[in-house]
């Protein structure tokens, strides 16, 4: 940014007259727009070298970003006016005619208005009918509208008219920082420019130059401090270099300006999550409580924690992030030791703790107890392995005593006790081990283990055709030749998945079925990755390689549908029947509901649907063990 008036060399120097760094360093100009907001200068740039100047704009952007600012440079723009130039222009380094007026907002024709004060109909009809006038000395008439969003509808509504076609002399800025409060038919009539926010790298490049054109001496940690505290607002970043002035007396250092924010030292966050993923809970405690002591916000230690573990996450896949000027020196080299040591799934876990733990340590009573049994938490978990990782160690054991024990022998058999033995060392060794160096001997260790089976032993399972006693199944092999929908299912609920087997009964159509090729028909509601789930699933329980083709054809019935429609034909063949006809009209509001066919004379029921007790059904329906008397 650059500034025209004299500055201050000291804080002594100050009297009455001060003006705060946000306001005496406003932007006067396009090139003190160009930090953080390129895209936007270059094409008003370019819109008014080809003369192609709008006739409203929208300017949004989060606050303190520039928008009220930019609005007062796109007015000076458009009445620019020297003794040389008489036209809209962006170079605007010689101060025009009107522009210390526009800049200062008291220029008659240029008007601002605030329109979280000025919301009705009465405030836009005024401009209207001021509309039809022409300007007293400019070239045209400004209507800056700052937080338009906070307009009524019926104001929207009757500035639409006027917005769509307005005289030639007559130009309309808003500016919002609630873009989707706007509706959509203003937004049609203007160009919009969305504002970024200006990235941390930018902001400390711009207090380093406001802090020296002030004479002050300023650290580059406390700048780097402060730029991230302002989260991309150079207005809220100058309120927090003015406040950070005053408070050092002149010296701007990274101590005071934790001490001013409630923060905590960078390097001690490093140092904190280092104990944290090595497991060393009273390292971890000490280290906050010592933190903690020096003033640090407990919330504030845990969101720190969660910024520097987002940190090492991207420096894993962007190593070239560390180079970013607002990372103190710890943060650069240890994060990036930090991101080659850490696995991903550990740093996902720690942060979704992290957020739950941010929302109790917020909410809390005592947010210093809350922070410490979040940090103990952490430190138990950071051990632990992945859901992933349990369920496939649990699997793998399973397996392996499946496979290590004789055809015939029973889960408590001797023969199977060196597998078991396998298996219980295979559990007690670490699930992970910790970065760059081992755990303390004191501390607790999360481990996997093998908790005893105490279920009686299983009857033998057959062997399956082609394969000898010594080899190991490694997959399950279908008990059933598969020849049709019905035998996948029955696949399904032997190998324990329901979520297929559902998903199955649900979309899949069968259109043809070879062995080894299986053509099916989908719906377009059906999930995207079935056909492959169910080709992968087909080729692990049957050892075969299958094609799982999806076909255009129509296909059969689902086997959801095929019951359903089963169940209506028996439902009608029932009612038709004369005898159970009878017994209906013996029983005024009763109802068949309910089919059950037995394989022959004593047989077990072979298909049962269970229907719901409700009341309709007690006042009339007849159940099985019911009494007909004539």
């Amino acid at each position: 940014m650059s500034e025209s008036e004299p500055t201050a060399p000291t804080i002594a120097n100050a009297g009455n007259g001060y003006r705060v760094l946000a306001r005496k360093y406003r932007p006067k100009d396009f090139s003190d727009l160009m930090v953080g907001q390129e895209p936007m200068v270059r094409t008003l740039t370019n819109a008014f070298e080809t003369g192609r100047i709008a006739q409203a704009y929208m300017l949004t952007g989060v606050r303190g970003v520039g928008k009220t600012t930019t609005a007062r440079i796109l007015a000076r723009a458009l009445n620019y006016k020297t003794d040389e130039i008489d036209r809209p222009t962006i170079d605007l380094k010689i101060p025009g005619i009107h522009c210390q007026a526009i800049m200062e907002g008291r220029h008659v024709d240029v008007i601002e208005m605030d329109a979280a004060s000025h919301t009705g109909i009465d405030d836009i009809r005024e401009i209207i009918e001021q509309v039809r006038y022409r300007p007293v000395s400019a070239r045209y008439k400004v209507y800056i509208i700052d937080e338009v969003h906070m307009l009524s509808t019926q104001a929207f509504n009757g500035l639409l008219k006027t917005l769509e076609e307005p005289p030639e002399h007559v130009k309309f800025i808003f500016a919002t920082t609630e873009i989707r409060k706007v509706p959509i038919t203003v937004l049609s009539r203007c160009q919009r420019f969305d504002l970024r926010r200006i990235s941390a790298a930018d902001l400390v490049g711009l207090f380093s130059t406001i802090a020296a054109k002030e004479g002050i001496t300023a650290e580059d940690e406390a700048l780097s401090l402060i730029a991230r505290a302002a989260e991309g607002s150079a207005r809220d970043g100058l309120s927090l270099l003015d406040q950070a002035i005053a408070h050092g007396a002149g010296v701007v250092r990274s101590e005071a300006v934790r001490a001013m924010l409630g923060l905590a030292d960078r390097a001690r966050i490093v140092d904190l999550f280092d104990h944290i993923i090595g497991g060393d809970v009273s390292a971890a405690l000490s280290e906050f409580n010592s933190q903690y002591e020096a003033g640090a916000n407990p919330t504030v230690v845990l969101t720190d924690l969660a910024d520097f573990t987002h940190l090492v996450t991207r420096l894993k896949y962007i190593p070239t992030a560390v180079e970013d000027p607002s990372l103190t020196e710890a943060e650069r080299v240890r994060g990036a030791e930090f991101a080659n040591a850490v696995a991903v799934s550990t740093l996902s876990r720690i942060w979704q703790m992290l957020l739950k733990g941010i929302t109790e340590a917020e909410t809390a009573a005592r947010p210093a107890g809350a922070a410490e049994m979040v940090l103990i938490r952490l430190t138990h978990a950071a051990s632990l392995p992945s859901p992933e990782d349990a369920a496939r160690r649990l699997l793998e054991m399973s397996s392996e005593e499946r496979a290590g024990g004789p055809v015939g022998g029973g889960r408590g058999s001797a023969s199977s006790a060196p597998q078991a033995s396998a298996a219980s060392q295979l559990a007690a060794a670490p699930v992970r081990e910790t970065i760059a160096r081992a755990q303390p001997a004191a501390q607790p260790t999360a481990r996997l283990q093998v908790v005893p089976d105490s279920r009686p032993a299983a009857a033998p399972e057959p062997m399956a055709l082609g394969r000898t006693e010594s080899e190991p199944q490694d997959k399950p092999v279908p008990s059933v030749p598969v020849r049709s929908l019905d035998d996948i299912s029955d696949l399904c609920s032997k190998n324990r998945d329901p979520k297929l087997k559902a998903l199955l009964r649900t979309y899949v159509r069968l259109v043809k079925l070879e062995p080894g090729r299986l053509e099916i028909n989908l719906p377009a509601e059906a999930p995207k990755t079935l056909a492959g789930d169910l080709q992968r699933r087909l080729e692990e329980w049957s050892s075969i390689r299958w094609m799982v083709i999806v076909s255009r054809e129509a296909g059969q019935p689902t086997l959801a549908e095929a019951e359903s429609s089963t169940r209506e034909a028996r439902l009608t063949d029932a009612r038709s029947d004369p005898d159970v006809a009878a017994i209906l009209s013996r029983f005024p509001g009763a109802k068949v509901i309910d089919v059950r066919v037995r394989e022959g004379e004593g047989d077990s029921v072979e298909e049962e649907l269970h229907r719901p007790a409700t009341a309709e059904s007690a006042e009339g329906d007849i159940l099985p063990g019911d009494d007909i008397d004539d």
